[in-house]
């Protein structure tokens, strides 16, 4: 009999681990350990796991569920305030994975911006839960949200118990399941393929439809705009040309008073060029008396007759520009308030009236061809959903046949498991064309009858708790390889599979369990010595109680102290030769 006490991880030497695979293989999920503090009447358990079949045994009210529902509330679980131990602040749940490098999980970790495991580091996934019922959530140590938390342990972790609602209970695997059992992967990803072709097609053909249609509600206003546009023709630039074209016409008369001034400054009496060539004259005469000394003095004043001529002749033009251009004021004016109304009218600049003439005869080229080219996207359409309808009934007839072949795989695996008046069908049925999708025209549904006669229905409407959980592992047991196709193997947890059978079944449930063991870690919780029998490890939960406090332990069973115990299952409370002599007859059987 194992101590009550918390026991240390599985040493390396007692676990089978999965062969290497590379990266771009199946990505499998190993639960490597759990860690639990203060969480009903588990005071601190640590707690390891092997790959294979690990089988969870103890006397009834020992404590079992405690251990799952430790689990649970690790991978993202309902938190509450009960699961604290008491007289303690807080429970705290760790669960730490061996993962692929390719894992999912470690992708989804990336996208939500945390920080991945070292390379042959676990995935750690931690649950605190406070005595008011609150809870915290943690993805290797880094805070996390409680539904982040449920999508990694659902990556990680398939529990199945007696009252599953959940995983292959939900119809929208179902076509994921079927289409990876009977290798349609590729014609599943080429139907989805087609039908985004499809759906693109689709919503180009709605949107010209859509810009046609307003255009035409448009029409008349766009015609008439256009006629504006097209009687003032506005040029970039214009704004500011006529702007500074006012202003100088504005200021005409100041301006031609000014050069009337000037003009009457460089003529006065005698005018400034007279006296500047007459004072030249007079220089130029004595000169030769003077040797060089006024050369310069005759220069400057030749130099100084000659401006001013030119600004005579400057003020002369622009005078005669400003008294020529006296009637324009009243058309440069009333331009450029036109350009400026026209504007406001349309919300924009000045500038810009020019770039949205030419949008708006866009719109209307558009409208009077747009005819044509709504025909030959109606025909693009079309084309795209001949494909994709050709390629979506291909893949439901593939469907059809493979569903045919898993209801028969599935049927063999029944009566083993006392379920031999059970009848499963996958069930197709066509979508109307509004709910036509990537996953093709089928709806696909795993249905089962348990009673002869009866209609089968949804997988969770199976009454007996037992037998839910027995289709789940033959149905477990036959998608096997489809999880493998699929490319997510996880961790597989069955809680009390073995419910209310015993003898050949209870073998045949053992025997499944195992095979599954080969393609996945599968720990069960069982009371059955058949089931216990098949583990390549074996847990006890033990719970100790004085007349104050109850406390439960785990620990992980020698050979003969597994002896012992399967005698135990089979014999109850008081263990006989004869129940270590079937034990031992077990234990023999299944090695």
């Amino acid at each position: 009999m194992i101590e009550p006490t918390a026991i240390e991880p599985l040493a390396s030497a007692d676990v089978r681990r999965f062969p290497l695979r590379p990266a771009s293989a199946t990505s499998m999920a190993m639960l490597a350990h759990l860690s639990i503090r203060d969480f009903v009447l588990i005071d601190r358990l640590d707690l390891g796991f092997a790959a294979g079949l690990s089988a969870l045994t103890g006397e009834t009210g020992a404590g079992k569920s405690i251990l799952l529902d430790a689990l649970g509330l690790a991978l993202g679980g309902r938190a509450d305030a009960g699961g604290v131990r008491k007289g303690a602040a807080s429970a705290s749940v760790s669960a730490s994975f061996e993962v692929d490098a390719g894992h999912p999980a470690l992708a989804l970790l990336a996208e939500q911006g945390l920080a991945q495991p070292e390379d042959g580091a676990p995935l750690i996934l931690r649950r605190v839960l406070a005595a008011d019922g609150r809870s915290r959530a943690f993805a290797n140590d880094q805070a996390c949200s409680v539904g982040l938390l449920r999508q990694l342990g659902g990556m990680l972790v398939e529990i199945h118990g007696q009252f599953d609602t959940h995983g292959l209970f939900d119809p929208a695997t179902h076509a994921g399941l079927l289409d990876a059992w009977a290798g349609l992967g590729r014609d599943a990803t080429a139907v989805a393929a087609r039908y985004a072709e499809w759906a693109a097609a689709r919503q180009a053909l709605a949107d010209t439809q859509a810009a046609i249609a307003k255009a035409r509600l448009e029409e008349d206003y766009l015609r008439h705009a256009l006629a504006e546009f097209e009687t003032l023709a506005p040029q970039p630039g214009e704004e500011k040309t006529l702007a500074e074209s006012r202003a100088i016409l504005q200021a005409r008369e100041k301006l031609a008073e000014a050069l009337a001034e000037a003009r009457s400054e460089l003529e006065g009496q005698r005018g400034v060029e007279s006296a500047l060539r007459a004072a030249q004259r007079s220089l130029e005469r004595v000169a030769a008396h003077a040797g060089e000394r006024f050369d310069k003095a005759i220069a400057a004043l030749d130099r100084a007759a000659s401006e001013t001529m030119d600004a005579a002749a400057e003020i002369e033009a622009a005078g005669d520009a400003l008294s020529e251009g006296g009637a324009d004021l009243d058309k440069t004016e009333e331009r450029l308030f036109a350009l400026r109304a026209l504007a406001r009218k349309h919300r924009t600049n000045v500038d810009a009236l020019a770039d949205l003439q030419a949008e708006i005869a866009g719109k209307l080229a558009a409208l009077d061809h747009g005819e044509a080219g709504l025909k030959k996207q109606a025909q693009a359409e079309a084309a795209a959903k001949a494909t994709y309808l050709a390629a979506a009934k291909a893949l439901s007839a593939a469907r059809q046949t493979a569903a045919s072949k898993l209801d028969k795989a599935l049927a063999k695996e029944l009566p083993p498991l006392k379920l031999e008046k059970a009848r499963f069908r996958t069930r197709l049925s066509p979508r109307p064309e509004s709910e036509w999708g990537p996953g093709g025209l089928d709806a696909i549904a795993f249905e089962v009858a348990t009673n002869p006669g009866s209609e089968p229905g949804p997988l969770a409407k199976i009454a007996s708790g037992g037998e839910m959980a027995r289709f789940m592992l033959a149905l477990k047991v036959v998608l096997a390889k489809a999880d493998a196709k699929r490319g997510l193997v996880p961790a597989l947890v069955f809680d009390e599979v073995d419910a209310g059978i015993g003898g050949a079944v209870a073998a045949a449930v053992g025997e499944r369990l195992a095979r599954l063991a080969d393609e996945a870690q599968v720990l069960v919780v069982t009371h059955s010595p058949q089931v216990a029998a098949r583990a390549d490890t074996h847990l006890k939960v033990a719970k100790t109680a004085t007349a104050k406090s109850a406390a439960t332990s785990v620990g992980v069973l020698d050979p003969a102290q597994r002896r012992e115990e399967i005698a135990r299952m089979l014999s109850g409370a008081s263990v006989t030769d004869a129940a270590r002599a079937a034990a031992d007859a077990l234990l023999a059987g299944t090695g």
